[in-house]
């Protein structure tokens, strides 16, 4: 499958998602709104790949929404002010789904951020599972600074990473942060020197994924976001209904064997 602006590519059960619009610094222009949950789903579904990792060609992971797709989805066109309002809402809930697509996705997805994350960036990055930086990252809720309300995914998904201080300190204020804040604030989970470094720290830890039970890391997952917001008694019976259903894998005898045998595991997923 074609993309304009993105790229996809499947290494060792690692799919690639890269961004690849290196001239404008990733800006994200209409096309890679719309082909970025397609792309996603592709890896998603595709029984080869474990871990999906997204990146930015260029010297920027992204700089946010395009601004002149911003100004065409602020112009009005509807019969009636009503008719314009319910466009809008329509068009915030597509592209909010277009960030939605990495939380959604039954894969871990890795963020892997160098150069500016700005806006929608860090909507993105933020619907991801686990951030790794380079050390030239800037990061910035750019959107409070263009007199907008981020709308796509940050303002629900940055308070379940940060402290409400620092989610507040960030979304009033619209400042850049560089990446040794990112990860001192716990934003991103660790930083490498360059960003030369950046696509090597990425597959290696995609790589430590990748060599799980494919059925247990995505059942992790699964869990995880299942359970979020239940009480612990109401999550230990979810888990256990989970185990009584999946438990029993193939995957589960190769470890048993395995172990036994003082060799690594091969496993297939089933």
């Amino acid at each position: 499958m074609g993309y304009e602006h993105l790229e996809t590519e499947v290494i060792d059960h690692v799919g690639w998602l890269w961004l690849n619009r290196p001239e404008k610094r990733n800006a994200l222009s209409e096309d890679m709104w719309a082909d970025i949950p397609r792309a996603v789903d592709q890896l998603g579904s595709d029984p080869e790949v474990r871990v999906v990792v997204v990146a930015g060609r260029g010297p920027a992971f992204t700089v946010g929404i395009d601004l002149g797709m911003l100004m065409s989805v602020n112009r009005a066109s509807g019969s009636s002010e009503a008719a314009n309002k319910m466009a809008m809402f329509h068009k915030i809930r597509e592209l909010q789904a277009t960030m939605t697509s990495f939380e959604r996705c039954p894969k871990p997805v890795i963020a892997a951020i160098h150069g500016w994350c700005l806006g929608a960036g860090v909507d993105l990055i933020t619907a991801c599972d686990i951030r790794l930086a380079s050390s030239d990252a800037v990061f910035g809720v750019r959107e409070t600074r263009l007199a907008l309300v981020a709308d796509v995914g940050t303002l629900q998904r940055l308070p379940k990473i940060l402290s409400p201080g620092h989610v507040a300190e960030l979304a009033f204020t619209g400042r850049d942060i560089d990446a040794g804040e990112a990860e001192r604030i716990g934003l991103v989970n660790r930083l490498v020197d360059s960003p030369a470094a950046l696509q090597g720290a990425a597959a290696n830890l995609a790589a430590e994924i990748a060599a799980n039970s494919p059925l247990v890391v995505q059942g992790v997952k699964a869990v995880l976001q299942a359970e979020e917001g239940m009480s612990t008694s109401a999550a230990l019976d979810h888990v256990a209904l989970w185990n009584t259903s999946f438990l029993m894998s193939n995957d589960l005898g190769e470890a048993m064997s395995a172990h036994l045998e003082k060799r690594p595991p091969t496993y297939d997923g089933t």
